[in-house]
């Protein structure tokens, strides 16, 4: 692992032991990219690569030059107005009105390590071994304005982390109006472009097509990274699969309005650009200010997208969650919210812990409702106190009856909102983002709290903090049920509205931050109406997410499969609920739940007390596998193998195998059964060739014995009793049925 700077070709190579990232100070003392891919050898002068061809209709950066043009020339961190007419990675707005600007090489350094990015969450190092970091220093001369790019580069993941920080040195305000933090010329366009797309309950659905002319993009503009469209997108070769081929993630570690763009011009070039959506933003830089984009992860796989998946779990699970939590096996926990939502007062929450801690179950979440007035959506949010009318004893004294059970305790909470029947909103009507003079808007009853305000995020830090300091706190579920609209602060002047969409990022960042400070040892859950806040940003601080409000084991399959392009197991909040399924009321078997959450954060939403002694049984032999395997499921390498995005759908498997390859298990599922359907074989990864391992499905039933490389290569037999003319044979198939086989090597 290394970056080398060449001082004779002005190149910068960063290189690990599979790939290779190569920049180059042009001839104007801008940036060029050269090359990002498989690694390539770190001493050859790549500055060939800067392709130069006169072409008619074209504009030149040097006089009587008529081959320096930048908008044929593969950029670092391009501008728009001087002969590049792309969309750009930045805009500053000057004084004078020009948006103009030419930022040129002014030194660089190279360091071990990896810095911090102020106020916001990033990647990091535990050692400063374990990754190199490159600075490049570049300055417009004419506003004085600095911009600092970086670049880390880790020695055993394939990925660089990208931001950019702008520091105004010179004597004039000026008006940062874009500021991305990830910007990637490509020299070909043949790649198919990977989204995650959806929107509550049917979050992050993969969405394939191929890069075209022009451009191509997703983002969020609600306050929130959505459910709509996820800050995470991948390009892979047409040819390339869950095995083979060349492929790139690009993610970015943010929570609020973001951007993620390929724009492929009419040369077949392509460039990526990731960050802060530049739509309302505006960010007032006076001079001896500065400002830090978010972090972008880069990532890059030679041998297929289960490679380049693995890469960004491992390093989201090691070097993105940090914490307490962070490699600790998660409890398994039942909330309340679907068994009782409103309904209930402390005895009726007690005697649900009870049966669950008969089950096996270790953490009890008192969910929505437990606070001031609350008795619908409609009022309490704000009023940080607990409902004395159905909790007479308070958190206190509810947590203290719950950890007398021999179980831990858990909350739901949403801080950055407020009902207008609230104290707070009594007392502060202007706390709440709006525009004076204008009506704002509600969702879900509730108006979003000023989070760009200190006094505002310090109010709700004091009053959620008293009720952790004082009772038996273990988990908090952190909530946000509404996108932002009406975003802007009475307490900002006018030229810094287009702060304040980052400012409430910022403050939420802030009220996270002193949380987990302050009380280590809570696991946090993030939480937006289910998957609308799920991101890299939220695992910094959360190292696991509510998936979806979705908890159909069905739909499940989906949500789950799609979010595993990018974000770990370990980070999926998904558990089982009451059949028929209260989004969907849909019946599938309570095998097939169990199957599809134990791929996750693992618990139960319903009262168990209401199932029959035999389904009560089967709950406790699903705890009781949970925690068996719940370190390898975690932690182990994670496989997709056949996908519920392709051809009908119909066919659904993944499997996760220890590292030291002694372990593995392996889940496949048919939604719907065949009639007198064909054969099936499921080809299995990740195994060792010469190793036989003993298959055995969690009913007991024996696969026998098979070497890793017969599974890999020949398959393991899925064939179900095909549907015919004999009716109820007990090994017939059923719709919603799935498999669970654990692999042990011999």
């Amino acid at each position: 692992m290394g970056i080398v700077y060449h001082e004779a070709s002005k190149e910068f190579h960063l290189f690990n032991g599979h790939v290779s990232y190569i920049i180059q100070v042009l001839r104007n003392n801008q940036l060029g990219q050269l090359y990002f891919g498989k690694r390539v050898p770190e001493d050859q002068d790549y500055g060939y690569l800067v392709e130069m061809i006169q072409r008619p209709m074209t504009s030149y950066v040097f006089e009587g030059d008529r081959m320096f043009s930048l908008e044929h020339i593969r950029q670092e961190y391009p501008s728009y107005g001087t002969t590049d007419y792309r969309e750009p990675a930045l805009e500053i707005l000057q004084a004078n009105g020009s948006r103009i600007t030419n930022f040129e090489y002014t030194g660089h350094k190279i360091y071990a390590g990896k810095p911090k990015l102020d106020n916001l969450p990033a990647a990091y190092v535990e050692d400063p071994s374990e990754a190199d970091t490159l600075e490049i220093d570049l300055t417009d001369t004419v506003t004085g304005v600095k911009l600092v790019l970086l670049y880390t580069i880790y020695r055993d993941r394939d990925v660089i982390a990208r931001s950019a920080r702008f520091v105004n040195e010179g004597a004039e305000t000026c008006h940062l109006t874009r500021a991305m933090s990830l910007s990637l010329d490509l020299p070909d366009c043949d790649y198919d472009w990977m989204q995650f797309s959806g929107s509550w309950s049917r979050e992050r659905q993969l969405k394939v097509r191929h890069l075209e002319q022009g451009i191509q993009s997703v983002g969020s503009l609600r306050g929130i990274s959505s459910a709509t469209h996820n800050p995470f997108v991948m390009l892979k070769r047409p040819h390339t699969d869950e095995e083979n081929g060349e492929a790139m993630a690009f993610m970015l570690v943010y929570s609020g309005n973001f951007l993620a763009q390929a724009e492929v011009d009419t040369y077949n070039v392509t460039r990526v650009t990731m960050g802060i959506h530049p739509h309302n933003f505006d960010w007032c830089l006076h001079p001896g200010e500065s400002f830090q984009t978010p972090e972008a992860l880069l990532a890059y796989s030679s041998t297929g997208l289960n490679t380049l998946s693995q890469t960004m779990h491992s390093l989201l699970r090691q070097r993105v969650a940090r914490g307490y939590w962070r490699d600790k096996e998660r409890p398994v926990l039942i909330n309340n919210w679907e068994a009782t939502y409103f309904d209930f007062d402390e005895d009726k929450l007690v005697q649900i812990a009870k049966t669950a801690k008969e089950c096996g179950v270790e953490l009890f979440v008192l969910d929505d409702g437990w606070f001031s007035t609350r008795e619908s959506d409609r009022s309490g949010l704000g009023d940080w106190q607990a409902n004395t009318k159905r909790l007479p004893n308070g958190i206190k004294g509810l947590s203290e009856r719950i950890e007398a059970l021999g179980m831990k305790f858990g909350l739901w909470v949403e801080l950055e909102m407020v009902n207008k029947p609230s104290d707070l909103y009594k007392k502060h009507p202007d706390w709440i983002l709006h525009v004076p003079g204008r009506k704002a808007s509600h969702g879900r009853y509730q108006y979003v709290l000023d989070f760009s305000r200190k006094e505002v995020v310090d109010n709700i830090h004091d009053q959620i903090a008293k009720i952790l300091r004082e009772s038996k706190v273990s988990y908090i579920k952190w909530d946000m049920n509404r996108s932002l609209t009406e975003c802007y602060s009475v307490a900002f002047p006018p030229e810094q509205q287009g702060e304040i969409f980052h400012r409430y990022v910022l403050g939420v960042y802030d009220l996270y931050n002193r949380l987990t400070t302050e009380f280590p040892q809570i696991l946090f859950e993030s939480c937006s109406s289910g998957g609308s806040r799920f991101d890299a940003g939220m695992l910094y601080f959360a190292p696991q997410a509510w998936t979806s409000d979705d908890t159909d084991a069905v739909e499940r399959m989906r949500i789950q499969y799609g979010t595993s392009y990018g974000y770990p197991v370990s980070s999926m909040g998904a558990h089982i609920s009451i059949t028929p399924n209260h989004q969907l009321n849909r019946n599938t078997p309570l095998k097939t739940r169990g199957d599809v959450a134990f791929f996750g954060a693992f618990g139960y939403e319903l009262d168990l007390a209401k199932l029959t002694p035999a389904e009560r049984e089967e709950v406790k032999a699903q705890i009781a596998f949970y925690k068996k395997y719940r370190g390898l499921i975690h932690g182990g390498t994670y496989y997709r193998l056949q996908s519920p995005f392709e051809g009908r759908g119909n066919n659904v498997a993944w499997m996760v195998v220890s590292e030291d390859k002694k372990q593995a298990v392996v889940m496949y599922a048919r939604i719907l059964n065949e009639v007198n359907g064909p054969y099936h074989r499921l080809q299995l990864q990740g195994l060792a060739e010469n190793v036989r391992y003993r298959l055995t499905e969690e009913n007991g039933k024996s696969f026998g014995l098979h070497y890793g490389s017969e599974l890999e290569n020949v398959g393991l037999v899925t064939s179900d009793a095909a549907a015919g003319e004999v009716p109820d044979r007990a090994d017939m198939a059923r719709d919603f049925e799935s498999h669970l086989i654990v692999l042990e090597a011999e």
